[in-house]
Formats: C-alpha cells, structure tokens, sequence
C-alpha cells in the first residue's frame, strides 16, 4: 500500500495505488488556539495601516478559537497537500469540479463529499491534528511568523514542483490555509470542554473548516488575509477540500 520516497528533498509515504503523497508529522504538545500574542498581532497590523477594510469581523469570531489549551497529538502521516482533482478521480472517477483550473488542481467537493469519505482509505484529520500541522512547531499567526500574510502564501494547483515545495512549511506541508480544508469535528463554537488528546470532538452536525483563503481569490479587499490564520475555523457550508491523515505505516 505504502511506499517510501523523498518527495522535493524530503522523506515522504507514497500511497501506490493513487499516488497521494504524505508527511509524517512527529507527535508532541502544543498550544491550540488564538493566542493573546497572536491577537497583538493582529491588532499591530492594523494599527501600522495593513488592514485594507476592517478586523472587526475576525475579532468578534475570534471567540470560537479560544481558549487557548495545551494538546498532546500522537504522530501521523497527513497528505502533503489537498487531494487534487486528479487524485479524487482515482476514488470517483466520475468525479467533476467546477472550480479547479487543470486536474492538479484542488479539488473542491460538495454533494461527492460523503461518496468521497466513504471510499477514502484514510480519515479526516481532527482539528487538533491539522493545526498542529499547520503551525509545525511555530507559535505566530502563520508557520512564516507574525507578519500579514500575502496572496504569495497562497497554492491552489500543484503541477509546478517548485511552487509546491516553496509553499511548505516545517513539516513539509504545502499550502496550509489555503483552501477550507474540512475536518473530522463536529463544529462547536470555542474550546471549552474539547479534548486535550487530539481527538475530534464528534456529534450531530456541520464539520469544522480550517483555511479558506484560495477559496476567496482574487482578493476584494475584506482582509480575506485572515483566512490564512493557523488557529482560523468556522462552520462548513457548500464546497470543501479534503487533506487526509492515516497510521503511521510500520516499517
């Protein structure tokens, strides 16, 4: 099922049968959550000019990413980037976007959504597990610091090799927030109560969303910017991309 392979200078799992390419992302404890200090940081950008509409929106639903707690997550492979469309079809080969430009491009589902999920091999990551990704041991706004993140972070089709690699984080992880990549919890606004282990908080109900900035593009000038947030979430609705997770394979 797996094979090993080094993936833009890093190791990588290879699912043979599709070709998905996966991280390994090591376990550890981190911080899950919108920070005091990444809130700061938000503020420091608009008061130094850098928000082009208002904040006022991100920091009335900033609540539902707080509070701020320590989670352990247990090491697991996630794929590199979103599932492209090309690599839908290997699992619904009838499979059609509306959305992407090519067939390397992300796939973005809505009512194939479920058929997708069930024929997936793999599961949705929790959102522990995916910000955990997504900061790769970094504590800022974005895995590059705290700075305001530009169009340049964003990735929305992986046929150019180098872009791709260029856009990794840490883990080698490429394009985090870029696309609303959906996830295994229910969602729930804010964090209280939610496990501290890393798994999915499960129940009735819309999933959680991580990401979304791609979605948005071209960008109108409402600091869509904010999208791109480590700790960002909401509530999904319409199309969403799909990042799996899966055991690590034994060697």
């Amino acid at each position: 099922m797996w094979s090993e392979a080094i993936v833009a200078g890093r190791p990588a799992w290879r699912h043979a049968a599709s070709g998905v390419e996966f991280r390994e992302v090591p376990g550890g404890t981190f911080l899950m959550g919108l920070s005091d200090a990444e809130l700061d940081a938000v503020r420091a950008i608009e008061s130094s000019g850098g928000v082009e509409d208002t904040v006022e929106p991100f920091f009335a639903g900033a609540g539902d990413a707080r509070p701020v707690r320590k989670v352990r997550v247990e090491p697991f492979l996630i794929a590199r980037h979103p599932l492209t469309v090309a690599q839908v079809r290997h699992w619904l080969p009838d499979y059609q976007d509306d959305y992407a430009g090519n067939d390397s491009g992300t796939a973005r589902l809505e009512d194939e959504l479920e058929d997708l999920l069930e024929a997936l091999p793999f599961r949705l990551p929790s959102e522990a597990e995916w910000e955990y990704a997504a900061r790769a041991g970094t504590t800022t706004l974005t895995f590059r610091g705290d700075h305001k993140p530009g169009e340049e972070q964003l990735l929305d089709h992986f046929g150019d090799p180098a872009r791709t690699a260029a856009a990794e984080n840490a883990y080698g992880l490429a394009a985090m927030g870029s696309a609303n990549e959906i996830c295994a919890d229910v969602w729930i606004p804010g964090f209280v109560d939610a496990p501290a282990d890393g798994r999915p908080r499960v129940g009735d109900g819309p999933r959680a969303v991580r990401g979304g900035a791609s979605d948005v593009h071209p960008w109108q000038g409402c600091d869509e910017w904010v999208l791109l947030l480590s700790a960002i979430r909401y509530e999904h609705s319409g199309f969403t991309a799909v990042r799996p997770v899966a055991p690590l394979p034994s060697r």
